[in-house]
């Protein structure tokens, strides 16, 4: 039996009470994933990614582990949740225009003192001053780099289009205007590069485009290294108390480690390991979420059909947003048809295998995305569910 065919064997024991369609998260790979991510940061702290877990339970099993600290969150709203809930350590990762939760933050001194919000315009310092209805109360202020790449004098961009900063000067001037405004205080810079952590360098049947993606990766890597430790001096000479400079993401831990101006490095994908992560030469992990939904017909030799399972993320449209058959081993979506909305044909001699009512494991494509689709995860242990757990969609809670 190999080892995927024992994993399905566990899976479907596990779930065998259980109706699909049905999301697991299986904890020994879980935890052996966080350990990994530690490993990669070499004792620099990592925040989690709480949009790549969606589940409170499971942000406070990782956050209990040594390594782990704080949580970099991607809404307002999803930030005073989690602070009320009592997480004491929440960086937004993105600019907000909530007017509502502003207002929130801005007269609860439990939530201001939690809570880092995200700026790199002073435009979004005004829509807070606008939302006070308390004076006296410090917002803390995170400032966030434009990582991207320019290359050709900048005629080319790679990278996310993200924060409009990216030189030392542009840092140092938004730092004086953040120090020098009322009821704000500047704690922390962030850089994501995307480019680096989120793009994966080991492309499947593509070796010409698998190294010039490692050639551009490595020009990235050398060059945000240099003009983040400049940013960081220059905004140190403003604040030189800032408390954190952030930087990484699950497929570059170890690259933005090794930074000497880097304090704490953002991670969360690598815990579920999704399958846009299968394709690093830098890390491997394990698949820890999967889902499962039903086979309910068989139309011929060769051929099964399940409910639903087109769950696809977010990002440019394309196959690898899918969710890919996992288990059994040897399923394809039929070409014509793709993965449905109510059904979904599946390919391969392992449909001779299945049964009505068997159950046919997923893998979702971006890590979080797959809680949007359901309110409960199954948490497997061995051979048995030890837990179920509310999903952010379960606690009725979708925020984006």
């Amino acid at each position: 039996m190999t080892p995927r065919a024992a994993d399905r064997a566990r899976y479907d024991r596990a779930t065998a009470h259980l109706d699909a369609p049905v999301a697991i998260v299986d904890l020994e790979a879980f935890d052996a994933n966080a350990d990994d991510l530690v490993r990669r940061a070499a004792g620099k702290p990592i925040r989690v990614a709480s949009k790549s877990v969606r589940c409170r339970a499971l942000l406070e099993r990782v956050l209990a582990r040594p390594g782990f600290a704080g949580l970099m969150s991607f809404t307002l709203a999803e930030s005073v949740w989690l602070a009320r809930a009592g997480f004491e350590d929440v960086l937004l990762a993105y600019p907000s225009a909530d007017r509502a939760s502003f207002a929130e933050l801005t007269s609860d001194p439990k939530l201001a003192g939690a809570i880092t919000v995200m700026v790199d315009d002073p435009a979004q310092l005004d829509l807070v001053d606008r939302a006070r209805e308390r004076d006296g109360l410090e917002v803390r202020v995170c400032l966030e780099l434009d990582t991207s790449l320019h290359l050709f004098g900048g005629r080319v961009r790679v990278g996310a289009r993200r924060s409009p900063l990216r030189s030392p000067a542009q840092l140092a001037e938004l730092a004086r205007s953040v120090a020098r405004r009322p009821g704000f205080r500047l704690v922390g810079l962030m850089a994501y590069e995307g480019h680096v952590a989120g793009v994966g360098d080991a492309v499947a049947g593509s070796p010409l485009r698998s190294r010039a993606i490692r050639l551009m990766q490595a020009a990235a890597r050398r060059e945000l290294a240099a003009r983040r430790a400049e940013v960081v001096r220059a905004v140190r000479a403003v604040v030189p108390d800032l408390e954190f400079v952030n930087g990484g993401g699950t497929g570059s831990v170890q690259h933005t480690a090794a930074e000497a101006a880097v304090t704490e490095i953002a991670a969360g994908s690598g815990l579920y390991v999704p399958r846009l992560f299968d394709n690093y030469t830098s890390f491997s992990g394990r698949p820890a979420a999967l889902f499962a939904q039903p086979v309910v017909r068989r139309p011929g030799v060769g051929v099964v059909t399940v409910l639903g399972g087109g769950y696809p993320a977010s990002g440019a449209p394309g196959a690898d947003r899918l969710p890919v058959p996992y288990l059994p081993e040897g399923l394809r979506y039929d070409p014509q048809e793709g993965a449905g909305e109510v059904q979904t044909p599946l390919l391969g001699a392992a449909a001779d295998d299945l049964l009505i009512g068997d159950k046919v494991w997923f893998r979702h494509a971006k890590a979080g995305e797959l809680c949007e689709r359901f309110e409960e995860l199954q948490l497997v242990e061995g051979d048995r569910v030890t837990a179920t757990v509310p999903t952010y969609r379960g606690e009725g809670r979708t925020f984006l």
